[in-house]
């Protein structure tokens, strides 16, 4: 498997290079953005591994890049940053970054990272596709959303929140436990991110917003009937 690591510091990336090659993985390395959207136009990866402070084009322009633009927007992808400000974690998370590891952290903690963020991405891919009585379509291969056939553009964190909730089948989730069958335990995103990103995947729904239930005090639940 070959990750991207776009790093402007040589010293780290040399460091990350070294501890994924010593535990199977290739890499290429980019130094700034612009040379990162290259890459990633012509390259197949695995995984990215983002920082935001590099030069030229910002991290957070590759990740939404990513996410809207490149041949392979369902690519993982952790940023590794020395900001430790909650509000730039929750941004990065909501943008569609899969996990949000700050500077300086353990090699072996990143490699970790690194195997559970792809083990995670290869359990979406095989999973199922699934269709709601009322019309929402869900194909994790793809990553494909669409509305009585219209396409619904998700963040993958969106994706798999929704995707969480339709296949519970109506049992309520508490925010908890949707951080926990998305991103994992011990995952840096608060319990208002999640009410945040809620709110912008009713919209996204539309005229289906409302099968995004609140149980208050508890979580929410999908369920398709008229309350």
């Amino acid at each position: 498997m070959r990750i991207l690591v776009v790093e402007d510091d040589k010293d780290i990336s040399t460091l990350i290079a070294f501890h994924l090659k010593a535990n199977g993985f290739e890499t290429d390395i980019a130094s700034n953005g612009r040379d990162a959207i290259e890459k990633l136009r012509t390259g197949n990866y695995a995984l990215a591994l983002l920082d935001i402070l590099i030069p030229e084009v910002s991290g957070i322009a590759v990740l939404k890049y990513i996410r809207t633009e490149s041949p392979h927007p369902d690519l993982p992808v952790i940023i590794a940053s020395a900001l430790t400000e909650e509000a730039e974690i929750i941004a990065s998370l909501e943008l569609g970054a899969d996990d949000y590891i700050t500077k300086p952290f353990s090699p072996k903690i990143l490699v970790a990272r690194v195997r559970s963020v792809i083990r995670r991405g290869e359990h979406r891919r095989i999973a199922g596709a699934v269709r709601t009585e009322k019309g929402i379509f869900m194909d994790p291969g793809t990553r494909k959303c669409t509305v009585l056939d219209v396409p619904v553009v998700l963040t993958a964190t969106e994706f798999d929140m929704l995707l969480a909730l339709i296949r519970e089948g109506g049992r309520v989730l508490t925010r908890t436990e949707i951080i926990e069958k998305i991103k994992g335990n011990d995952y840096p995103v608060t319990e208002r991110s999640i009410d945040v990103q809620i709110a912008a995947l009713r919209k996204k729904l539309g005229k289906m917003g409302y099968a995004i239930k609140t149980v208050w005090g508890i979580g929410y639940r999908y369920a398709e009937e008229e309350e």
